[in-house]
C-alpha cells in the first residue's frame, strides 16, 4: 500500500483548516500558499472532500472552506478512505465478505488480514486534533536561549 499525493495533501489541507478554524471560511489560495501546494491540485481534492461532507463551503467575496466536523471527529483513516479508496494491503480484502475464490484455502490470508487490521486501527486512531496537539507540543518544547 502506498498513500498517494492526493491523500497526503488532503490531510494537510484539512489540518490547515483545523489549525485556522477561528478564521471563518478560508480561501483555497491561502491554504495553497501556506502548504506549498498548487491551488489547482487542491481544487481537485476539494471536489472529493465536498462529496463526503468534510467541508462547508461559502461562495462569494468572503468565500472559502472550513471543516464541517470538529477536528477530533476527523480521523486520518476516514480522510484516506475518501481520497484513496480502500486501505486494504491486498485486493482480496477490499470487499466484505472476501470474494476471492481461494480465500477458504489461502495459506497467507491471515497475514494480509492482520496487516489490514493494524493499518485500519492505527489510521482510525489518529484525529486531526491529535496531529494539532502533537504539533503544538513540539513547538512548545522548542526553546531558544
Amino acid at each position: 500500500m502506498k498513500i498517494s499525493t492526493k491523500g497526503r495533501y488532503a490531510i494537510r489541507m484539512l489540518l490547515d483548516l483545523a489549525e485556522h478554524s477561528g478564521s471563518g471560511y478560508i480561501a483555497l489560495k491561502e491554504i495553497a500558499e501556506r502548504q506549498g501546494i498548487s491551488k489547482k491540485y487542491l481544487e481537485q481534492i476539494v471536489t472529493i472532500l465536498n462529496k463526503s461532507d468534510f467541508l462547508q463551503t461559502n461562495r462569494g467575496f468572503q468565500g472559502g472552506y472550513k471543516l464541517a466536523k470538529s477536528p477530533d471527529k476527523c480521523t486520518v483513516g476516514m480522510i484516506l478512505r475518501i481520497t484513496e479508496g480502500s486501505l486494504a494491503p491486498v485486493a482480496c480484502l477490499e470487499q466484505t465478505p472476501n470474494q476471492c475464490v481461494r480465500s477458504a484455502s489461502c495459506p497467507t490470508l491471515f497475514i494480509w488480514e492482520g496487516l489490514n487490521d493494524i493499518i485500519k486501527n492505527y489510521l482510525d486512531s489518529i484525529t486531526l486534533q491529535d496531529i494539532l496537539d502533537r504539533q503544538k507540543d513540539s513547538y512548545s518544547n522548542d526553546y531558544i536561549i
